[in-house]
């Protein structure tokens, strides 16, 4: 089991409060990701249910017994740092090896978790290796294999994917997802990257200066965001928001368009603009447009547009999408 449960879970570090008060359910077998920007308190959060930070005040339930007080090596948890930790001078085998032998395992025992770790990892071909002679991709899957030979009742990973490259983080994130598929088992990932968010997780919880601005699935953050917040910080590119009398004739102090629900034109529409930097990326053209009623606006594409710098064109937002915010910036539903 990997059930867990946040009860005001506060922490302060001296005058400085990090964590306000935080409750949260996290249910066996989820993939759960912390988003937010830097600083937002979501790797503290993490070591705080790892026990590597203590609480303030407040509790920590894994599987329904209060493990707040309890030390780390005794709550069933593994974590997978952004850094990888693994000995140098140790082979792969080794590494993956080390927390057994440290429990007093058999060599027998310790032998088959670490091949049936590797072969699901596709690690076997390299077990006698040592970190050093492996890519980032590969260390990082030794450090996965060393957190699951340890049956934990949950997976912790702290911006595991931050040190590699743009093409391995996409390979490692669908190792990461596959993982969670094959082992069923609990799991929680920080990451500042929406773009992880989305794409891994079956339950975001977006934080900001401590706080939980809004729980739910990838879809329900992005078709109905809570606030400002969470609209502007889930999509990429972000939502465009208009203020002013562009907005007021949808009852809203500020209304939010993302680039996909934007219709161009070259001859009409609500309102009209100008082509400033066009942006290819194959498939997409992101246009960055100026308008006079409603301000700069980001509109998506086709990648084959032929709009281009200078053009004048008219935008039309699509009715049924637009997100309605009010001066506090909450929504309006």
């Amino acid at each position: 089991m990997g059930t867990i449960q946040l009860k005001k879970v506060n922490k302060s570090f001296g005058a400085t409060t990090v964590i306000p008060s935080i409750d949260l359910s996290i249910e066996n077998g989820e993939f759960v990701v912390f988003v937010g920007p830097s600083g937002c308190g979501k790797s503290t959060l993490l070591r705080l249910i790892a026990g590597l930070e203590d609480t303030s005040s407040g509790h920590i339930e894994i599987d329904g017994k209060d493990v707040t007080k309890t030390p780390p090596a005794k709550r069933g948890l593994a974590m997978v740092f952004q850094s990888y930790a693994l000995y140098p001078h140790m082979s792969v085998y080794k590494n993956i090896a080390f927390p057994l032998k440290m429990a007093g395992m058999a060599p027998e025992a310790i032998d088959k978790k670490v091949k049936d770790a590797a072969r699901i990892l596709n690690l076997t071909n390299y077990l006698e290796r040592r970190p050093g002679q492996l890519s980032g991709g590969q260390r990082q899957r030794v450090a996965i294999g060393r957190a699951i030979v340890r049956e934990p009742s949950a997976f912790l990973f702290d911006e595991p994917l931050s040190n590699l490259d743009a093409a391995l983080r996409g390979s490692m994130r669908l190792e990461i997802s596959e993982l969670h598929q094959q082992l069923g088992a609990t799991m929680i990932y920080v990451t500042h990257d929406q773009v992880e968010a989305m794409t891994m997780a079956d339950k975001i919880v977006v934080l900001q200066a401590g706080n939980i601005e809004q729980v739910g699935s990838p879809m329900d953050l992005y078709n109905r965001p809570d606030n400002l917040f969470v609209a502007g910080f889930i999509g990429s590119p972000r939502m465009n928001f208009v203020t002013g009398a562009a907005a007021a004739p949808h009852g809203a102090h500020t209304i939010g368009i993302r680039p996909e629900h934007v219709r161009l034109s070259s001859t009409e529409g609500l309102w009209k603009g100008k082509v400033g930097v066009t942006e290819h990326l194959g498939s997409d053209t992101f246009l960055h447009i100026h308008t006079e009623e409603a301000g700069s606006l980001t509109v998506r594409a086709d990648g084959d547009t032929t709009f281009r710098h200078g053009h004048e064109v008219y935008l039309t937002p699509d009715d049924k999408r637009i997100h309605r915010f009010n001066d506090k910036g909450m929504a309006v539903r």
